[in-house]
């Protein structure tokens, strides 16, 4: 092994020490942006790379700056708000991206964008209308 073998294997040690750490997270993230509409708890989360669900929450936090949940939020609103703007009713987008209340679904998703689900969705109608108009 040369010089700059070792210096290399000695650097890759050191930067990727927790490399299994960050693919269960990665794994834990991407299983979540893929199954955002279905029933997801941490007791499923930690069985999707066989990790504590308290280490997961630890982890995810680290790296992502946000728990489990929060991401799942997060994508859920993301994912609302795309269905609202192709003209779906509140309603059906509150359950197409896996909320269960309507109530809380609105009050989230007025705490994450400063507007009710009603309201944002009026206004990209109106700005599709708008559009299509010019």
């Amino acid at each position: 092994m040369t010089f700059y073998e070792r210096k290399l294997k000695r650097l890759n040690e050191v930067l990727y020490k927790n490399q299994s750490q960050i693919d269960a997270i990665i794994d834990v993230k991407n299983y979540i942006d893929c199954n955002y509409e279905t029933d997801l708890n941490l007791d499923l989360l930690s069985k999707v790379r066989f990790i504590s669900k308290y280490h997961l929450i630890r982890l995810f936090k680290k790296y992502y700056g946000l728990t489990p949940r929060q991401h799942l939020i997060d994508k859920r609103i993301q994912k609302s708000k795309e269905h609202l703007t192709k003209g779906i009713t509140v309603t059906e987008a509150c359950f197409f991206v896996g909320f269960s209340s309507l109530s809380s679904f609105s009050a989230l998703f007025k705490t994450k964008t400063g507007k009710t689900p009603s309201q944002f969705r009026k206004e990209q109608l109106s700005r599709n209308d708008l559009v299509y108009d010019s």
